[in-house]
């Protein structure tokens, strides 16, 4: 009973390989929220766990005999899953930043790549007989890998790294146009998507070196310590891997998708001229219901409330009024704000009681903009008004 059968780095590996499993099987069976997302997720989170099961299969003293005695297609079977798990990462990501986001016959062209290695995968491998397998896998090593494989890693691990950049590239997106949505962008919290994305984005920089190490290390000759870096990517997918749970659960409930309509906007003509009527409509609107005053206020409520198309509305303020969606509302939240603040009534209030009556959510956005606007704090606004008022007496 004394006897070691794992190392560190293999429970490194199991932990990883029990937590994916798990989470993914929590998201199977949770009802709330996207279905897609959370299937998509789920998939996502396979693919994490049959990566670091290649992983032991090949290079963990306990897995390996194991594996050899049980079937030789074990090996690299499980290792598909590196050609599957950032194009599935950028979909999740997508599900998530996209309201109403379907899956489409041209995302498929994400997967061409794990379908051509499949079927080279095959012809290469599984159909070679059990004996030949067994021959080569006991006398396997890094250094007799046929320089083919080789390049397919430094291939493989370039296109992670694509889609990596991809995952960004919809963040920043998500950063840009999220203000044409709500106005309290405090309450969209983005950290643990990004540190998700930026997380295996340093992982597969990481294995880009890793594969170009062994390259180096065993077909030039420069020897590279490539298992260092191998490892180290191990022990932060099992930290990502941990984080992403914690967040899922407690935070992704408030991340709010965008229309993927809006960003026509982006291509529209500026010199677009609108109604004048439908113009004055909405600023007296804004003027007399005062429906900025709502602390959840988005661009689809405002819409419905002035019954007009969410895009219209949203071409609106930014071509006619030359604001996005949150300045727009803020801009009516300070005017608001202003005036609370010359109420006598008011002179007392707390600046946390006046943010809330003007239908500021955020501290942090109300000073901010209240200072943007006027040039100076909130507090000093009120004190330099009643300062004025008092020499007038």
């Amino acid at each position: 009973m004394k006897t070691v059968l794992f190392n560190t780095h293999d429970l490194a590996l199991i932990f990883t390989i029990f937590l994916c499993l798990l989470f993914s099987l929590f998201l199977v069976t949770l009802k709330k929220g996207k279905r897609l997302s959370h299937m998509l997720l789920a998939t996502f989170l396979l693919t994490q766990a049959a990566i670091p099961l290649d992983n032991l299969i090949i290079f963990g003293e306990a897995f390996r005999p194991f594996a050899l005695q049980l079937s030789p297609n074990l090996f690299y079977t499980f290792g598909l899953a590196y050609w599957l798990e950032a194009p599935l990462l950028l979909l999740y990501i997508r599900s998530i930043i996209y309201k109403d986001f379907k899956l489409k016959l041209r995302d498929g062209i994400y997967f061409l790549p794990f379908i051509l290695f499949s079927i080279y995968f095959t012809s290469q491998w599984l159909i070679l007989d059990n004996g030949v397998k067994l021959s080569i896998l006991i006398g396997e090593s890094l250094q007799t890998t046929p320089i083919i494989d080789r390049v397919l890693h430094v291939v493989r691990e370039f296109l992670r790294c694509v889609f990596s950049i991809l995952c960004l590239i919809e963040l920043h997106r998500y950063n840009k146009h999220i203000k044409q949505e709500v106005a309290d962008i405090e309450s969209v919290d983005l950290t643990w998507l990004k540190v998700l994305v930026i997380g295996f984005f340093v992982i597969h920089i990481n294995a880009i070196f890793v594969a170009i190490a062994i390259v180096m290390s065993y077909n030039i000759g420069i020897i590279v310590d490539h298992e260092t870096l191998g490892l180290t990517s191990n022990y932060v997918v099992l930290f990502l891997i941990t984080g992403l749970v914690f967040f899922s659960a407690g935070y992704s409930t408030i991340f709010k998708g965008f229309r993927d309509d809006l960003k026509a906007n982006e291509h529209e003509d500026k010199e677009i001229h609108f109604d004048p009527q439908q113009i004055e409509y909405i600023t007296q609107y804004m003027t007399s219901n005062k429906p900025y005053l709502n602390h959840l206020l988005t661009l689809e409520n405002l819409a419905n409330q002035l019954h007009i198309a969410p895009r219209q509305l949203s071409t609106i303020i930014n071509r006619h009024f030359n604001k996005n969606f949150f300045e727009f509302i803020n801009h009516y939240r300070i005017e608001e704000s202003k005036n609370l603040l010359k109420y006598m009534d008011n002179r007392k209030a707390t600046m946390l009681d006046i943010m809330d009556m003007a239908g500021f959510n955020s501290k942090a956005t109300f000073n901010t903009f209240f200072k943007k606007v006027t040039g100076v704090t909130p507090t000093e606004y009120r004190k330099n008004y009643w300062k004025g008022q008092n020499n007038d007496v």
